[in-house]
């Protein structure tokens, strides 16, 4: 799996903490800027997060690529609504030779590898058959959920929080958590105020939402 921040709002720290202290002041947006030093932004971001006061965060976005990854993680990942998709199509890319994503539990198996390779190859040659009679816009109904596929997305920084909390969490599907993970290391290079509380709530904010579904490693995971 390859993800890469490619490209965000200028500057992201202090463009939130300007409109949040805009909310507060009788000077505008850009005479506060001008006055705004790196140590006043992180203390009112510090303030922001700390109190959840969202609403400014969506003025700043992030743009990722994601490529090596399954249409099973990008099903699962429209559903996250605030957001901007762009996904590789299957209706105009041919994929004679598709590559496809192996979870690890079937990697880790011999015998379940073999026999998930096997089926691989079957489809990919099913593939090629079908797109040589047929449009590939109607071969590509028999391409599996394991199909390898490239994705962009954009969220603002409040969208983001809130995936960071679900995928993150120890209990969300290995390919989406292992995603979500590489994108908050990205976001926290180019705004480390923002993004100082995000990710799961056991890590986050020391506690677990779960209940009776908890993962039992809220211990472990505070520790990390």
């Amino acid at each position: 799996m390859k993800v890469q921040l490619i490209n965000h709002t200028p500057d992201p720290d202090r463009t939130v903490a300007a409109a949040a202290k805009l909310c507060y002041s009788p000077a505008g947006a850009e005479q506060i800027l001008e006055n705004l030093d790196k140590a006043e932004a992180d203390r009112f971001l510090k303030m922001l997060v700390e109190l959840g006061h969202w609403s400014p965060t969506e003025h700043v976005s992030f743009t990722f690529s994601a490529e090596g990854v399954s249409r099973v993680l990008t099903h699962q990942l429209v559903r996250h609504r605030i957001a901007s998709y762009s996904q590789q199509s299957q209706r105009y890319v041919r994929l004679d030779d598709f590559t496809f994503i192996v979870p690890p539990s079937i990697e880790n198996n011999p015998e379940a590898a073999a026999l998930f390779t096997s089926i691989m190859k079957e489809i990919g040659s099913a593939y090629k058959e079908l797109a040589s009679i047929v449009h590939q816009e109607d071969a590509r109904y028999v391409l599996p959920n394991a199909c390898e596929t490239k994705i962009v997305l954009t969220f603002n920084c409040r969208s983001l929080y809130n995936f960071f909390e679900h995928r993150c969490c120890e209990r969300a599907q290995w390919e989406i958590r292992r995603l979500a993970n590489l994108m908050l290391s990205e976001v926290k290079k180019v705004a480390p105020g923002l993004f100082a509380k995000a990710g799961p709530p056991c890590i986050a904010k020391g506690f677990c939402p779960e209940g009776a579904m908890s993962c039992g490693k809220i211990d472990r995971l505070k520790k990390v």
